[in-house]
């Protein structure tokens, strides 16, 4: 079986989630990925916590099927070794802190000078010009910057969302973007520059909310776990004390709830409830109404009545319960994939390719692969030696 991107070797300077989290994905479809990590410690984010047999969840998630490089970028027979590596790759990727590509040489005029048909990848906070391009930023402060934190919560209290969004944003634009640029090249011959920032790729999710506040009076409201711009759509709890989620999307859907949930078509046509603007306007009235005559079922009951309408609905689960949740289990999406820490289980990637198997390879150790690389660039063990005692690798 050929992979889609097999023959493809990205060059990886990647730390946390943003580039790791696109770089594992190009692995998943066959690409050879050599993730450069720092001499000692590697990649800060092995050390987030060590609740995956000894190791970080955040690592083990993004980092597998990669072959891990230990070298000190700043040192010049290290920065030998990684021009090499970039001269013969398809893709460079990096993350660095701001600056820090322009001062090391790593940005993309000199490294498509080096190799014209370079795709060339930078993933920043704020962008590499503008106002901002100097300032750090973090899956939290762009969430704030976006306008996403004050979107999120209850009418009382703000919250952030509960993964890192801004960070997997930016790993999602910047892995099409790499895709496209290589199809790009394949019709071109020429190498492409990529840049994903955080804040834009999450500007770019406040699509909605941007739109609604813009023309609209107001900025959509907090309103916790139900939706701001469209009633009903919210939990509700059942006689049992189990939270059932119910999300009413057209006309047709809410007569039919009125007539089967609520055993009472006559609502649907109350000029409160008559449309979604004047149901979202009513909503406390709305969803009291709706919880008596939850207060009334059993779960079952209710879940019932809401397939017999065609109305969408969920139970709120905990991560336990999605851990083992019937759709994962019976559609086979777990794997065991190796780690340092023992045999791991990992979810499939979830765009399903007929034909094609992803790639699920063993979560490297740092530097795992120094050796083996380096010998592959012509570095006998006396050379390997010597870089070892510099501290280069």
């Amino acid at each position: 079986m050929t992979l889609p991107l097999s023959g493809t070797t990205v060059v990886s300077l990647e730390q946390a989630v943003a580039a790791p989290y696109a770089t594992r994905q190009l692995a998943d479809l066959g690409a050879r990925v050599i993730k450069v990590e720092r001499p000692g410690g590697g990649d800060f984010a092995r050390r987030y916590d060590e609740s995956v047999l000894g190791q970080s969840s955040y690592f083990v998630w993004l980092n597998r099927s990669k072959e891990s490089v230990t070298l000190d970028v700043k040192h010049p027979a290290s920065r030998e070794i990684l021009n090499e590596l970039i001269a013969d790759a398809d893709v460079f990727v990096h993350n660095l802190a701001p600056g820090s590509a322009q001062r090391l040489g790593l940005h993309a005029e000199p490294l498509r000078a080096l190799n014209p048909r370079l795709v060339h990848c930078t993933i920043s906070g704020y962008g590499t010009d503008g106002p901002w391009a100097h300032r750090k930023a973090y899956d939290l402060l762009v969430q704030c910057e976006t306008g996403v934190v004050s979107l999120t919560g209850t009418e009382e209290h703000m919250a952030k969302a509960g993964i890192s969004i801004a960070d997997i944003a930016a790993g999602m634009y910047a892995y099409s973007g790499i895709l496209t640029a290589l199809l790009r090249r394949t019709n071109t011959g020429e190498g492409t520059t990529v840049e994903v920032s955080l804040f834009e790729a999450l500007a770019e999710w406040m699509g909605s909310p941007a739109y609604y506040t813009r023309y609209g009076p107001h900025q959509p409201r907090r309103v916790g776990a139900e939706h701001a711009t469209i009633a009903p759509y919210g939990p509700f709890t059942s006689k049992d004390g189990d939270t059932v989620v119910l999300a009413v999307q057209n006309e047709r859907e809410w007569d039919a709830l009125c007539g089967l949930l609520l055993d009472d078509p006559a609502t649907a046509h109350d000029e409160r409830f008559a449309t979604n603007s004047a149901r979202v306007a009513h909503r406390e009235v709305l969803n009291a109404l709706l919880q008596r005559r939850f207060d009334t079922l059993s779960t079952e009951d209710a879940v019932a009545l809401l397939d017999e309408a065609g109305v969408a609905n969920a139970r709120v689960n905990s991560v336990a319960e999605f851990l083992d949740h019937p759709v994962l289990r019976e559609r086979g999406r777990w794997r065991e994939v190796g780690s340092p820490g023992g045999m791991i289980e990992a979810l499939r990637p979830p765009a399903d390719l007929g034909g094609v198997a992803p790639v699920m390879n063993p979560v490297p150790a740092t530097g795992e692969h120094t050796e083996h690389v380096l010998r592959a660039l012509g570095r006998t063990d006396d050379d390997i030696a010597a870089l070892r005692a510099a501290y280069a690798i």
